[in-house]
């Protein structure tokens, strides 16, 4: 079972939809808390379902309980936070919702997981990607940049 990683940011809409496409991945899970925002650019929700379907043969599916609180956010982004901290807060966050459980695996199998970081060094999709791979056998994550 593989689970992509991709970030939007520093991407044209053809990279972005080129590196999907020929990733294999069937679906992408947006793992963004806000996933309207005008910043999105050409990964706002709806026109990001839109253009997977087109351009990629793909589903979209936005699972808001992988995403992490505004709080955390806030605290990291706009304060400047500590990865280390917000890494720690996170981990513990996703536990407690147990999403190994709430989700099914047929849903993440050869799926995309998405937010808006360029690189998954300093991200959240690479936590919940490394957190099933540790509760789940036979995971391989792919880290699109």
């Amino acid at each position: 079972m593989k689970i992509y990683t991709i970030g939007f940011t520093k991407k044209s809409a053809e990279v972005f939809f080129g590196k999907l496409r020929a990733s294999g991945a069937r679906r992408l899970i947006d793992t963004r808390l806000n996933n309207v925002s005008q910043l999105a650019g050409f990964t706002k929700r709806d026109d990001l379902q839109f253009f997977l379907k087109e351009i990629c043969g793909m589903e979209y599916v936005h699972l808001p309980e992988l995403a992490p609180t505004q709080d955390m956010l806030d605290e990291y982004k706009k304060n400047k936070g500590d990865w280390l901290v917000y890494e720690r807060k996170f981990l513990d966050l996703i536990s407690k919702r147990q999403v190994e459980n709430a989700i099914s695996r047929d849903v993440v199998e050869n799926s995309c997981l998405l937010c808006s970081e360029e690189k998954p060094q300093h991200c959240h999709r690479r936590l919940v990607a490394e957190y099933l791979q540790s509760r789940w056998e036979g995971i391989e994550v792919i880290h699109i940049v």
